[in-house]
């Protein structure tokens, strides 16, 4: 192998190991979607007597 190939071979080595060493860190905070809202989707009932 030439000193070259040998240096692309290394640096995607590092590459590789960098990211399946930070997947599981991105992986742990990741938030598909918003977070629930405590406001009420629709009005509250209104609790006087007809």
């Amino acid at each position: 192998m030439t000193r070259t190939k040998r240096i692309l071979v290394t640096a995607a080595m590092i590459v590789g190991v960098a990211a399946g060493a930070a997947a599981p860190a991105l992986a742990d905070n990741s938030m598909p979607v918003s977070p629930p809202d405590s406001h009420a989707p629709i009005a509250p009932l209104d609790s006087h007597m007809p």
